[in-house]
């Protein structure tokens, strides 16, 4: 039984997050993107925790659903942050819980109180390092699982530029043999991790992180399970085994897609700049001097023990998807240069008249014909759709919290050679 599950994710509780994530929310968004299984988040903020006792409904083997809407499964998951010193340098890094019980969740809420405000926010700052984390979070159940959050963002991530480490082991120091995996984030891709040769002991997952619940950010990044029936035992043993028999494949963005796959300076709207550019500069912006928010790539490079292009044995696959409502807006000619219109009346019309026709979003992306889809939505679409497919669009870098921007490849451009690419290569 395949089934797509994206296990992080937000609630209403944490900031920056749309007061639309509650769980009919969830439920109705999960279905139209064609998400089988979905994280609760912020499982240890008390006012949420009561949310979803009075909300889901337990049903077995760790998962849970909505006691209105049974179309979807919920995991209880969270993201932590934890502060601690290291080398005589702060780091702060994210990690991802999940937990087989809401019981399991009220506990570790208790316990690491002391640690931090679990109340003010959903993704809690606790001050103490990861090794001590994994120790409470396992100690509490052994079932519980734990794994650094988008590993590479340059803040608050186990390998960021800025605040992370260089090894999963100077993170989670003794306590290493219970991470079984990690998340890569947006701004990297399975090829980028296979450049690092001791990240082969560990699964790579990719989830949305998604701070809202519309379909362009929820179920963004997922991963395809292959499993006897819904369960969270199954999908811990998957993870914790690297089974590629389990876990089919991951459903990326381009990484190009990721806000900070390419280095620049937001505030003075320099970038992006490719590895070579910034390395140039030394991370400086030219502008005001100030240091360059290091690109994903830039760092992946510091680490690499591989080539581009190396591919390891028994890897699990993976396919790279843009948002459906994007690739609407990019037929349409319109310049997604601000989030709402992705939502604008418009765009929103062609998705629902798609959706009504096909199922869900992944379905269209991953298997509805270019036939199917152009009587549909057009040729245009169907144009670009099938562009994706092959591999064939193009994403001005995403830098220092700037999404990256599509763009369409002539049909028949040649592939460029493996290998370092500068800005005009996305032109």
């Amino acid at each position: 039984m395949e089934l797509i599950a994206d296990l992080h994710l937000h609630s209403k509780y944490s900031g920056a997050t749309s007061q639309r994530m509650n769980i009919s929310e969830l439920v109705d968004f999960a279905r139209i993107k064609g998400l089988d299984i979905v994280g609760t988040g912020d499982a240890l903020h008390p006012k949420w925790l009561k949310e979803l006792e009075r909300e889901l409904e337990y049903i077995g083997d760790g998962l849970y659903v909505s006691r209105k809407y049974e179309k979807t499964y919920f995991i209880i998951q969270v993201e932590v942050a934890t502060i601690h010193q290291f080398n005589g340098k702060s780091r702060r890094i994210h990690h991802v819980i999940l937990m087989p019980h809401l019981e399991i969740a009220r506990q570790l809420s208790e316990i690491l109180r002391s640690y931090g405000d679990v109340e003010s926010d959903g993704r809690p700052i606790l001050n103490m390092n990861p090794a001590e984390l994994v120790e409470i979070v396992i100690e509490v159940d052994k079932s519980n699982i734990v794994f650094p959050a988008h590993a590479w963002t340059p803040w608050w991530s186990m390998l960021g530029a800025f605040s992370g480490v260089n090894h999963i082991r100077e993170c989670y120091q003794d306590m290493v043999k219970y991470i079984y995996a990690i998340e890569t984030g947006l701004s990297s891709d399975p090829p980028m991790n296979w450049r690092v040769s001791w990240l082969d002991y560990y699964t790579l997952l990719s989830f949305s992180d998604s701070h809202s619940p519309y379909p362009y950010r929820l179920g963004r990044e997922a991963v395809v399970f292959n499993l006897s029936k819904p369960s969270y035992s199954e999908i811990l043993e998957a993870i914790k085994n690297k089974d590629p028999e389990k876990i089919l494949m991951t459903i990326e963005v381009p990484p190009e897609y990721g806000k900070y796959h390419w280095s620049g300076h937001r505030n003075c709207g320099y970038g992006p700049l490719d590895p070579l550019e910034a390395r140039r500069l030394n991370y400086k912006c030219p502008v005001c001097g100030r240091k360059l928010t290091k690109g994903v790539d830039d760092r992946v490079e510091e680490l690499a023990d591989r080539p581009r292009g190396y591919l390891p044995a028994n890897k699990i696959n993976y396919v790279h998807l843009v948002p459906l409502q994007e690739l609407i807006a990019l037929s349409m000619g319109i310049e997604v240069d601000d989030e709402s219109k992705l939502n604008s009346k418009k765009v929103w019309s062609v998705y629902e008249k798609l959706v009504n026709a096909f199922s869900n979003e992944f379905k269209i992306l991953l298997e509805t014909s270019e036939e199917e889809i152009e009587k549909a939505g057009g040729r245009r679409l169907a144009e670009l759709i099938s562009s994706m497919r092959q591999g064939r669009i193009k994403i001005v870098p995403g830098y220092d919290g700037v999404y990256g921007r599509l763009m369409i490849e002539p049909k028949h451009q040649e592939e460029k050679q493996a290998g370092t690419r500068k800005l005009e290569d996305y032109f």
